[in-house]
């Protein structure tokens, strides 16, 4: 494991992979090291540099990462429920199956991370950076990700069932066979976006910018539509706001 500066941060990296009690490792650097299965619980990690580092199945429940450094670190399995992540950074991050369950992850970068299946209900990604981000099958329930940027994101067969997207840019966004029942993307640009088979049963898409949005098979019924763009979107066995089968 290298740590930096050396003495310091090795200090830093063992207190914090102990009993994981509210200790202090704000500003700590320890880029690569090799941490797994460590207890952070209610730690505080403000700004702390954990780029590259190896923290599989690791446990943050409950700790202050404002402004943390992930980048390309492999948090696979990781407990970050209940963080406060704020402008954090998980670029290039590999977090499968990680827990973000309420966790606020405002304005926090995750542009190419990859969270396939992750637990995310009720997190907080007001403005986080998504793009490129893979978000397959992940849990967003109740999510609040307004403002958010996830252009070119995936989000195939995500649960956004009541999650709240408006004003957010999902362009080119893969969300086939998305649950998103009430969800609310009031404002969200979509252009381009892959939404087949989606179930968007309720859902507001007012004013919503669906230009050139496959959404093949997708299901729209009892959908607020009003302003909406739909110029050159497929509409092939879409079923419409009213019930009716779009041919």
């Amino acid at each position: 494991m290298v740590c930096r500066p050396l003495l310091l941060a090795l200090l830093m990296c063992v207190l914090t992979a102990g009993a994981g009690a509210a200790q202090s490792a704000a500003g700590m650097s320890c880029p690569g090291c090799a941490l797994e299965g460590a207890n952070y619980k209610r730690a505080d990690l403000s700004g702390a540099d954990l780029s590259g580092a190896r923290l599989m199945d690791a446990v943050f429940h409950r700790a202050t990462l404002f402004k943390a450094v992930f980048r390309g670190a492999d948090l696979t399995g990781a407990n970050l429920n209940k963080t406060n992540a704020q402008l954090a950074d998980f670029s290039d991050a590999v977090m499968p199956g990680v827990l973000f369950y309420e966790s606020d992850g405002s304005r926090a970068n995750f542009s190419g991370a990859d969270m396939e299946g992750a637990r995310m209900q009720g997190a907080r990604l007001l403005q986080a950076n998504l793009t490129h981000a893979d978000l397959g099958r992940a849990y967003l329930t109740d999510a609040r990700l307004d403002g958010a940027i996830a252009a070119n994101a995936v989000l195939a067969g995500a649960n956004l069932i009541g999650a709240s997207l408006a004003r957010a840019d999902l362009t080119g966004a893969n969300l086939a066979d998305a649950g998103l029942i009430q969800a609310r993307l009031r404002g969200a640009v979509l252009r381009g976006a892959d939404l087949s088979g989606a179930d968007l049963f309720n859902a507001d898409l007012t004013e919503v910018d669906l230009t050139d949005a496959n959404l093949s098979g997708a299901r729209l019924t009892r959908a607020k539509m009003r302003g909406a763009i739909l110029d050159g979107a497929v509409m092939t066995k879409t079923i419409m706001p009213d019930g009716s089968v779009h041919e």
